[in-house]
């Protein structure tokens, strides 16, 4: 799961405030796999927030090294807004794959559905989601607010999922590994 290119979500020049290491770093997300991460940009390099840059291998303009992953609690608020945004253009981006998320989810267990795990969806959405997609399966999220009656925007609901499981520790992961 290698990310080529990662979008800047905030740039620390002077590093993080209470550890004392005054060394310059990124808070990123990588493009294809939401992976986030931790990256020390080159030495005279400085970054702008929203600025896709390569990190993949072989040389790396901007990018000196990937430090690591990015634990959540360490997410700046910055960083966090500039998430919600990427978010939002991801999903934008693989409609389909988020549209076919609604057409294949399926129970967890005997008590819980997949599809009820996304912020504003219960059981009497999931039931009318499953009655609907046995009819004929969802193209796009727009066709999905149209079948059915009073439906949370269910892009909206996939986008809130994702910024909460890369933002809080979540018991079961639909979209982030």
């Amino acid at each position: 799961m290698k990310e080529d290119y990662a979008i800047i979500l905030d740039y620390l020049p002077n590093g993080y405030p209470l550890e004392g290491k005054n060394m310059p770093l990124a808070q990123a997300v990588g493009e294809k796999h939401l992976t986030l991460l931790e990256v020390i940009p080159r030495r005279g390099v400085s970054l702008e927030i929203g600025e896709k840059v390569y990190i993949g291998n072989g040389k790396r303009e901007k990018i000196y090294y990937i430090q690591g992953r990015l634990k959540r609690e360490k997410l700046t608020e910055t960083a966090k807004e500039q998430l919600q945004e990427v978010i939002h253009k991801a999903v934008k981006e693989n409609e389909k794959h988020y549209v076919d998320f609604y057409n294949n989810a399926d129970a967890i267990n005997k008590r819980v559905h997949q599809i009820e795990l996304l912020p504003g969806l219960g059981k009497k959405h999931m039931q009318e989601i499953i009655k609907q997609r046995k009819e004929k399966e969802f193209e796009t999220f727009e066709e999905m607010n149209e079948r059915i009656q009073n439906i949370p925007d269910p892009q909206k609901a996939v986008e809130k999922r994702i910024f909460k499981e890369l933002t809080e520790m979540e018991r079961y992961n639909l979209f982030i590994q």
